[in-house]
Formats: C-alpha cells, structure tokens, sequence
C-alpha cells in the first residue's frame, strides 16, 4: 500500500539532516506513512554514529535518489486515488515494504551489535539500490496513468466540498417504532418483561435500542439503566464487570465471577431497572445470565437486540418481538439527504444520481450512513457521483455479498493517511471497545500519522479518528470514570468484517479467532483473540514472523507464546497486557529481561510483577510504556534517560515510586503523559515538576512526609500544557495548598481535606469543566463532612 513509502522518505530525510539528533522524528507527509518515519530515524542514526572514516561516500547520494524516487511516487499518489491504479497498488506496497524491511534490519542488527559505534553501511548500499530502481520503473507507470486520466474530461459542474456530515447518528423512520417501544417499557405491567428488537445485521436495532436508552422519558422512569454488548465471542465476566460500571459506577475488577454475579443481582434487587441486552447470538448465553436479573414486580424491562428470531423466541416465548423493517425509498432518501446535507437543499444537478444512489442501498440504515459518510466528503462533482452510484449498482448485483461491497466504497475513497488508521482497527476482536489513548498510542507507534507542526502527533491521531467517525466507519463511545472523560471506540459487526477482509488483502494484518486460521507467509502484524488451536506449533518457526511490526495479544493465554516473541527483533508495538489480566492472587510473571534486546520497540504495554531495576534505557525508541505490576516498585533510574517517552502509564492498583536518587538534571520535553506514580514532598522540592513541562495528563499519589499538609505548598502553575490532574493524597492533604494552572481541564482529588478557600481558588479556573472527588473532608469553621463521591459541573461565572 502506497502509505508505507512515508516512512522510507522519513529515513532518508533523517539521514540527510545531521543536525537531527533522534532516531524517531515526526513524519513530514501523511503518506506511505511507517516506511518514511523509519527512513528518517534510522539513517538519521546511522549518519550519527558511524565515522567518516568508516562511512561509505556512495551511501549519501543513492540515499538521496531513494528518497528523491520515494517523495516523487508519493506526490503523485498524494492528487491520484488507488482506485485509478488498481494494477500497480500491491506492487507499490510490496517495494514500500522490502525498503522498510531492508533499512530498518540494518538498523537493529547495528543497535544490538555495537550501541555506540557503527562501522561501516557498506553492506546497505546494494540493496538500497534495488529498491530505488524499484521505485523508480514504479514512478514511471504512475506517471503514464495519471497522463490518461489527466486528458479525460470531466464530467458535470463543481458544488461547494463543505462537509455537512455529523458523528451524531441520524435515525430516520423510527418514530412509530420508539413510541410502540416506550409504551412497552414505561407501560403498567409490574412483572419483568423482555422486549426483544429482531432484525438482519445493519438494519439499525443497535441505533433504536440506544435512541430508548438515552430518551429523557426513560431515564426518568428508571432507577437503574445499563447497557453491555455481547457478540458470538463473549466474555461473561467482561459483560458482568460492564453491567458493574454502568449501574454502581464502580469497577470489581478484583472480584471473583460468583461475587460479581452476587453483586450484581443485590445492586438491582427492589429497584425498577432497564438493562439493554446488545447483538445476543445465541441461547446458550441467555440461559448464563437470566437467573442474575430480579423480578422484583417493579416494572423492570429487558431489552435484547438479536439477528436471531429463535434466540428472541427463546428469551420470551410469549413477548411480542418487535421486528425492525429496511427503510422505504422516500425514507431512505430523507436519511441519506440528512446525513450528507444536514439542513442545506441538494444541489439540483446531484439530486438524481442522489436519489438513485439512495434506492441502490436496499433500505440497509448502515449501508446509507456509511455511503452518506463517503459522499459527504467527496467532491461535489457529478462525474465523481456518478462513479459512486455505478459502483453501488454492480455490487448490488453481487447479492450475497452486496452490502458488504457498498460498504467497500468508503474505504476505496478513504484518503491515503486514513486507510492504515481504518486497517488497525481490525487488530481487535469483535464488539471491542477500543480504548482512545491506547488506539492514538499505537497509530503514532506504527509511525501512521503526521503532524504539520501546529498540532502534536497524538493530536493529530485523534483528527484521523475523528475523521473515521464522520464518515459513519467507526463510533464513538463516551463514559466518565476516575480519570475523567473515557473516549472508547467501536465497530459494526458489518464493517468489522469489511475491515478484516481488506486488512488480509492488503497484508496488513493477520487475525487469530476462534475460527480455524493459519498465517500466511510472513504477516507484518499480528494480533490474537482467542487461544483456540495455540497448542499446534504455527508459532515454532521464528523466520515466518521475522518481519512481524505489531504483536498484540487480546486474550488470556499461556505463556508458552513469549519465547516466539522474543525473537521478532523489528516489533515496534507489543501489547502483553491481557495475558495475565484475570491471575487474581497468583504471581505474575517477571519483567521478561529478552523484552530489552527489542530496541525497535515504541510501543509496549505489559502485565508483570515489576519493572527491571536496569536495562530499560537500551529501549532508546520507547515513547509508551502501560504496565500492570502485582506490586508497587521503584521507578527505574533508566526511564529518565529515555528521551523519546512520550507516554508512562502505571494501572491501578500498584504505583511506581519515584526516588530522589533517581533525578537528574534532565527535562523531558516529550513526556505528555505520566499516571500511577508516587511522589513524595522531598522529590518535588528537588525539581521533579520543572522536569516535565508539557505534561498534559499527570497522575500521582502524593504523601507530604512529617506534614499536616497546611503549610506545604506544591505548585504546578507552571505547567501551562496541563489538562487532566489526578491527585490522591496518603494523608489529608489540604487542597489549598496546591497551585493549579489555569489550563486545567479536568481535576480529581482523593483523600484531600477541602476548605472554603480551596472551593475558590477552584471556581476561578477558567477551564474547568470536571471535579470528582473521593473520601474528601470538607472544612469550615462550623462543619465537617466527608464527601465519597461527588461531581460538580462549574457552571460558568461561578
């Protein structure tokens, strides 16, 4: 795929550069993204740490052609779609990636050899040579194709590209439906009823059931509202944790499957509650959870969205099933005129082939909304229309596989710098919900994204995502929890599949489910949901993974799979922390030393017992690191010396303490993240704050040693990047004497004594738009009272 040559020009632009003094720089162009950043970082590297009298004199000018040939091709691609050269797209991706290949194997091979020095790249020449003749007779092809394309005509007049679309989901010939449902669930009946919303996959049940669970009238008339997902693969613990969270609020990670089911069943028991039952495959599943849902002759109701009329006829023989039908013409042309024109008339020459397009969908709401998402960004040309809509005609010929074809269009017309942001999503397993900051950590690890230099690279990440939800590929799913405002992100089953189909034929990555599955000869990326089939030896041979860039393991699993691993010395992202995340009570494993000779690694996240006291530096490119520890530890000395960390997440419940022998004179320039780390007032007072300024999110558990905590002052007003603060105190700390900045965003203290003069010291943030607080003390002069969770909204002039 063309986006990889991004990072063979990054390289060659690195190398080039020698006042660059880091191996991972920025990207300077969206396209053939991963292979550019490599370019730039490793021959960036390799211009540092080889002598001139050991360099090649040849190396700079054919690294010179190379990139000059890779910038060339890219351009092109930059003002030409795929879809233009079909014939040449995987030819393209396929020289991207043996660059990338070639230059980055050079590149480790030297980092674990000889750190310092690099005595020759001799040896790179020839085959960076290749490469560039490869590109070359590549650029050439391009070039004559866009010529053709160049002396065509086209078709029909220009109309304003403004995107009229909205993330917001559109529903469109519903109404009568929603008001049979809320009769239904706010109805007389005292006994418990299920409600099940039967329909084929895409025809919206998901939409309906969550435009009831979010109408006001609704969530007046119930106590309790919660809302899980099932899939074919459930997880029943992972569903009663979610059910967990949405009706107390609080996470039972730690409690064993019987407790959470006790604790379930008493949190709802006497109380009129709703639970929203998603996408139920099958019987077996209903027959696990039914006992764990009180008949209290409340009123409560179950709603449960099914594919399946038997498994809806098994939960309730005797409820009537409310059967969702395909939209009319007229009313699937008032869904796709909302959502590529909101309010604004269609242009009069476009309406026809809009109208047509429209029919073309059968009626399928997913089918218009992803269409809808595609035309709303296109050009307003009728030509490009017209394209469009003979596209949905011939894959409505394709009967069995029509709605997946038209879903094919979107990702065609996706714009190149999104496709590989689109394509990862495939990485996790179905109905996931994809936490934000780890999906943005990974596509800025995988080297996808640029940034223009306005904004930073996860911000930009965060553009592209937002990007994927405007054009109705990906949804947003949006909760609060200790930290604040969690961003997840989902997927339709439908478009997963579309997803995963494309991932395959792009060779980008290669899915491990439960069904039967082998991988094809050298997978750049891999990720496992399921441990079905691991005792077979498909992992035995180290050199059918060799190239692997991504290894993600979405499921508890043995650990017989680490020693694998270990050898796929190109890894830049390893995802670990599942494969220990239910040994509750049992020893986790050690940090595994062979981790530290993966130096290419920039992403890795980890269940372990604690991280090592050494070595963790030689993982020069890390830039985010998540563990999991059994226990709290010292933070290693090493990590302060890692200037490409941009992100250091410890998960709760154990923190990382950071020494005072471990500072040094040494500011961090790219760290935005820190979370779960102790610090104790003698580490502040020796300058660990001023070593962080464009901290944006910073957790930490403070303990002010030999203090009340009224005359210490801990000031942070100079962190004028700080958003998000978690502050939790080991003693009553006194709010007031902390200095906030007044960028702050969101705020949550625990354990804090607060008093009149800290509530006004608060109410003058101007950004503030979220306090928590958790076994707060107030104080004044009269009362005293402990707070155990409470959220304020500042309202504005307060």
């Amino acid at each position: 795929m063309a986006y990889n040559l991004q990072s063979l020009i990054t390289i060659v632009q690195r190398i080039l550069d020698p006042e660059q003094t880091h191996w991972i720089l920025e990207p300077k162009k969206p396209q053939l993204q991963s292979l550019i950043t490599i370019l730039e970082g490793i021959l960036g590297f390799l211009l540092e740490t080889t002598t001139p009298s050991s360099s090649n004199p040849s190396s700079k000018p054919q690294l010179q052609s190379l990139l000059e040939k890779a910038s060339s091709l890219q351009q092109i691609l930059e003002k030409t779609p795929l879809t233009k050269i079909p014939s040449l797209e995987s030819r393209i991706r396929d020289v991207a990636n043996e660059a990338e290949d070639i230059i980055e194997s050079h590149m480790v091979e030297r980092m674990l050899s000889i750190p310092k020095r690099v005595n020759s790249i001799l040896q790179l020449t020839p085959d960076v040579l290749l490469v560039t003749q490869k590109l070359d007779s590549l650029t050439q092809q391009v070039e004559e194709l866009v010529e053709v394309e160049r002396n065509k005509k086209p078709i029909g007049s220009s109309v304003s590209g403004a995107s009229f679309s909205s993330s917001k989901s559109v529903v469109v010939g519903v109404d009568q439906d929603l008001m049979q449902l809320k009769d239904r669930l706010t109805g007389m009946q005292s006994k418990l009823e299920i409600l099940p919303i039967v329909g084929m996959g895409g025809i919206g049940k998901t939409t309906l059931a969550r435009t009831l669970y979010q109408d006001p009238l609704i969530l007046h008339h119930f106590s309790y509202l919660a809302w899980t997902t099932i899939s074919q693969d459930y997880n029943m613990r992972s569903i009663l944790l979610s059910l967990l969270r949405c009706i107390t609020g609080s996470n039972y990670e730690h409690e064993g499957d019987g407790e959470l089911k006790d604790i379930l069943y008493r949190s709802l028991y006497g109380r009129r509650y709703m639970i929203v039952l998603d996408d139920i495959w099958s019987t077996k599943f209903w027959d696990e959870i039914r006992m764990y849902f009180p008949d209290n002759n409340k009123g409560s109701r179950i709603v449960i969205t099914t594919r399946e009329s038997d498994v809806a006829k098994y939960a309730d023989s005797k409820s009537l099933h409310h059967q969702v039908q395909l939209l009319s013409e007229s009313q699937s042309w008032d869904l796709l005129s909302q959502i590529v024109f909101g309010k604004v008339d269609w242009p009069h020459e476009l309406q026809g082939i809009g109208k047509k397009i429209s029919s073309d969908c059968g009626g399928l709401p997913l089918a218009i909304n992803v269409i809808g998402g595609l035309l709303s960004k296109v050009e307003r040309l009728k030509g490009v229309w017209e394209d469009i809509g003979n596209d949905v005609r011939a894959a409505i010929a394709e009967s069995d596989e029509q709605f997946l074809n038209i879903l094919s269009l979107s990702y065609n017309h996706l714009p190149i710098h999104l496709k590989p942001c689109f394509l990862y999503m495939a990485a996790f397993p179905e109905d996931y919900e994809i936490d934000s900051l780890r999906l943005i950590q990974m596509l800025v690890a995988e080297g996808f994204v640029k940034s223009n230099g306005d904004k930073s690279l996860e911000e930009e990440a965060e553009d592209y995502l937002k990007s994927l939800v405007e054009r109705n590929l990906v949804s947003v799913i949006t909760s609060y929890n200790w930290y604040g405002k969690a961003k997840r992100y989902s997927m339709h089953d439908l478009l997963r599949d579309l997803c995963i189909r494309k991932a395959d034929d792009e060779k980008f990555i290669h899915v491990k489910n439960s069904t039967e599955f082998t991988f094809s000869n050298q997978p750049r990326r891999v990720s496992i949901h399921t441990s079905y089939g691991m005792e077979d030896d498909e992992y035995a041979s180290s050199s059918e993974m060799s190239l692997v860039r991504s290894f993600l393991l979405l499921v508890v699993l043995d650990r017989n799979v680490l020693p694998m691993v270990f050898t796929l010395r190109l890894l830049r992202v390893l995802d670990l922390l599942e494969m220990n995340k239910y040994e509750i009570g049992r020893r986790l494993i050690e940090f595994p030393e062979e981790i530290l000779q993966l130096v290419n690694l920039r992403y890795l996240a980890i269940s372990c017992e604690s991280l090592p006291r050494s070595g963790i530096s030689r993982l020069c490119n890390l830039q985010t690191l998540i563990a999991k520890l059994l226990r709290d530890g010292s933070c290693p000395a090493e990590l302060w010396e890692m200037s490409e960390l941009r992100h250091l997440i410890i998960l709760d419940p154990s923190y990382l303490r950071i020494e005072d022998d471990y500072l040094k004179k040494i500011v961090l320039k790219m760290l935005q993240t820190i979370r779960g780390v102790y610090l104790s007032r003698s580490v502040i007072r020796r300058g660990f704050l001023e070593s962080i300024p464009n901290i944006k999110s910073l957790g930490i558990l403070y303990k002010d040693e030999g203090s009340s905590g009224k005359s210490e002052v801990v000031d942070l007003s100079h962190l004028h990047k700080l958003q998000t603060l978690s502050w939790s105190s080991s003693g009553d700390q006194y709010l007031h004497g902390l200095k906030f900045p007044s960028t702050l965003r969101e705020l949550f203290v625990e354990c804090c004594v607060i008093t009149p003069a800290a509530t006004t010291a608060l109410c003058a943030l101007p950004n503030l738009e979220v306090l928590k607080m958790l076994f707060c003390t107030f104080k004044s002069n009269e009362t005293e009272q402990e707070a155990y969770r409470e959220e304020w909204e500042i309202a504005e002039g307060d």
